[in-house]
Parts: structure tokens; C-alpha cells; sequence
């Protein structure tokens, strides 16, 4: 599609970005290329291919589509989203140092402080809902802020045309985890980030079959390192996983339109309920910043953490779940529940969650696409318990 992809509609381009019929067949879908090696016309001649560690016909195909997506100028993608966080860490070196949003996914923060450190790097955790702490925590080595918005699992905002133009007074680099709105529903590039990371194991993928990773560039130096990285450690998705992303993604429009309804709908329900303490969901009205998701979203998603008041009462809630799932991950077609202290955020302690507002008695909520009355029938039976 070439120069043309921007001019088109986000379903559009979802659907037809770098989906080329095969010349071959003219097979709609990209043939799934499962080789590792490639025939040579001659020493020094080929067709483009050479192994399949450093580029794939469907792995490129697929990066063509993200990138369209994102909005960026390439993306590379990785077996998974802690892969994708891994080579974004590549940028820099020993005495470096990484300014990342307190409330962050714990798998980002376990690699940050438990492996990238022992390397030399230095990160330090702020609330970037207020700009001004990521512009305090900056400091001559800073080469990186990292931030997730909204968070996992506070469902916490940050401005991010605010942080950026922080960033790049000072210098700085902005990477944003754009896991939980994707970019149908929020577009960083467009804000200012320089670097969009997603986990494309949940909302692009939507279907829960399959592990990966995306950074989304903006510059040609990025480009180059992340190739460069993919083709040297090797951590790429493979052909198989690549087709099934590229399938999800083409539905992804259409998915984060029920997702977002489906979401609006559960949490007016849950805010509602005598057995829910508090609601997590920026969609709703009185949370605090309702108005700047307003302002820099497309909408508002299916992410919802309630806080249940106790380890009890969650324990009780899970058990009682029928048609939702008590399991890790997020953003499938189906209802998925999670309980984040002693899941996703396990491993980042209990000071660590203190920390974050994480408490014993919270869940955490990925509203799927089934028929929202059924989805609010069982947690309606799960809370009356």
C-alpha cells in the first residue's frame, strides 16, 4: 500500500496494510513462510531473504501493518511483550539512566531492577500523572522515560503530550506502553512519544493463542538498533505467531469498538454494587481524570480493577466466576479476571504494591466481547457471594 496507508481509515489499514495478495497464488492472507533459510541465486545474489532470524515474509508483512497502525515510520516485533521491553533497554548503556511511571506492569519493573540493573543502568519510579515529577526525577544521565498509560492495573493517566514535551527540552527519549488501549483507541505517536511498545499478546492478538511484542519507532536510528538487536539475540516472533497476530489485527477495529461498549457498560454496573469498594475506569465520570481521557483517547476500553475490600471477599468473588476466567493476560474475546497481588504484580512485593495503591482485596477486570447482559449476569452472581 506504500505512501497511500495513511490516507486510509484505521479498519482499512488494519485490514489491508502490508496484505498484499500473494503474487504467487493470490492467497488474501500471507502465506505463513515457515523456513529458516533461503535459496541463493548466487554468491552474494537473493531475493532479499537470507535466514530467518533476520527477516521473514510474514514477519515483515506484519511489522508493515503495525506500523501503519501506530502511525510510526517501522516496527519491530519480538516473541514477546518482556522481549520488546528487553531491546528497548539496548539503547543504552551502563551508567544510564530510565525515569518509569511508579504504577508500571511488574513484569517491566522485575526486568528493570532484577536484570538491567546488575548491567549498570539506573531507573527511578515516579507518579507521571503529575508531569512535573518526571521533570524532577530527570537528570544529565537520564536517556529514557518509560511510561504506561493508562497503568496496570490502577488504571492511572498521563498526560502525554505533557511528559513528551518534557522529554525533548531535556534530550530525552519517551517510550509509552500503549498495551491496554491499543492504537485504535490511542494514538502516542501523535502526542509526541518517540517509541510505542506493545504487549501484542493481548488486544492486537485478541484471541489468547499467542505470545509477542511490538516496538513502533519514529527515527531511523531506532530502526536500525531494534533490527540490529532482532538479528543479533534473536528473541523474534515467529511465522507462525506472526500470521495469528496479523489475523487479530485485522479484526481489531470492530473488537475494540465492543470492547469499549461492553467496558462503559460493566463499570457503571460495578460502581453501582453494595459488595464493590471502589471502581478503577477512567470512562467513568467522577474518576479523576475522566477529562484528559477524554482529551487524549479514542475511548475508553475494557480494562476495570475494582477493589473488593479484602483477600477474602476476592477469593470468594473468583471462585464463584462461570462465564469469565480466573487467569493471567488480557485483552482476548473473552472475560478475563485477574487478581493482581498475587498475579501480575506478585513479584513486586507488598511494599512494592503499597506503593502502587495495590491492594489484597483488588481484581482486575478484562471485559471481553461476549454479550454484555451475560457478562454482567455472572459478576453480578460472583459479587453476591
Amino acid at each position: 500500500m506504500g505512501t497511500e496507508a495513511s490516507k486510509l481509515g484505521f479498519a482499512t489499514r488494519a485490514i489491508h496494510a502490508g496484505q498484499t495478495p500473494d503474487a504467487l497464488t493470490g492467497a488474501v492472507n500471507v502465506p505463513i513462510y515457515l523456513t529458516s533459510t533461503y535459496q541463493q541465486q548466487a554468491i552474494g545474489k537473493h531475493k532479499g531473504y537470507e535466514y530467518s532470524r533476520v527477516s521473514n515474509p510474514t514477519r515483515d508483512a506484519l511489522e508493515e501493518s503495525l506500523c501503519a497502525l501506530e502511525g510510526g515510520t517501522s516496527a519491530h516485533v519480538f516473541a514477546s511483550g518482556m522481549a520488546a521491553i528487553t531491546a528497548l533497554c539496548t539503547m543504552m548503556k551502563a551508567g544510564d539512566h530510565v525515569v518509569c511511571s511508579v504504577s508500571v506492569y511488574g513484569g517491566t519493573q522485575r526486568v528493570f531492577d532484577k536484570v538491567m540493573a546488575n548491567y549498570g543502568l539506573r531507573f527511578s519510579y515516579v507518579d507521571t500523572t503529575a508531569p512535573e515529577n518526571v521533570a524532577a526525577a530527570i537528570t544529565p544521565e537520564t536517556r529514557l522515560v518509560h511510561i504506561e498509560t493508562p497503568t496496570n492495573p490502577m488504571l492511572a493517566i498521563t498526560d502525554i503530550r505533557a511528559v513528551a514535551d518534557i522529554c525533548h527540552a531535556r534530550g530525552v527519549e519517551l517510550s509509552v506502553d500503549n498495551t491496554f488501549l491499543s492504537p485504535c483507541l490511542q494514538q502516542p505517536i501523535a502526542l509526541g512519544a518517540d517509541i510505542v511498545m506493545h504487549s501484542t499478546t493481548k488486544f492486537l492478538n485478541g484471541h489468547s493463542d499467542g505470545l509477542g511484542g511490538v516496538l513502533n519507532c519514529t527515527t531511523p536510528e531506532q530502526a536500525e538498533r531494534f533490527g540490529y538487536v532482532q538479528k543479533c539475540t534473536g528473541g523474534i516472533l515467529s511465522p507462525f505467531e506472526s500470521f495469528l497476530l496479523q489475523r487479530g489485527v485485522k479484526t481489531l477495529a470492530v473488537r475494540m469498538k465492543q470492547h469499549d461498549t461492553n467496558g462503559r457498560a460493566v463499570a457503571d454496573f460495578l460502581k453501582k454494587h453494595p459488595a464493590v469498594k471502589q471502581v478503577f475506569y477512567p470512562g467513568l465520570a467522577e474518576h479523576s481524570q475522566h477529562e484528559l481521557a477524554r482529551r487524549q483517547q479514542m475511548g475508553f476500553g475494557s480494562m476495570i480493577t475494582v477493589d473488593l475490600g479484602s483477600f477474602e471477599r476476592a477469593s470468594c468473588f473468583a471462585a464463584r466466576l462461570r462465564l469469565a476466567y480466573l487467569a493471567e493476560s488480557l485483552g482476548g474475546v473473552e472475560t478475563l479476571v485477574n487478581h493482581p497481588a498475587t498475579m501480575t504484580h506478585a513479584a513486586a512485593g507488598a511494599e512494592g504494591r503499597r506503593r502502587m495503591g495495590i491492594t489484597d482485596g483488588m481484581m482486575r477486570i478484562s471485559v471481553g466481547i461476549e454479550d454484555v447482559e451475560d457478562i454482567i449476569a455472572d459478576l453480578k452472581q460472583a459479587l453476591e457471594g
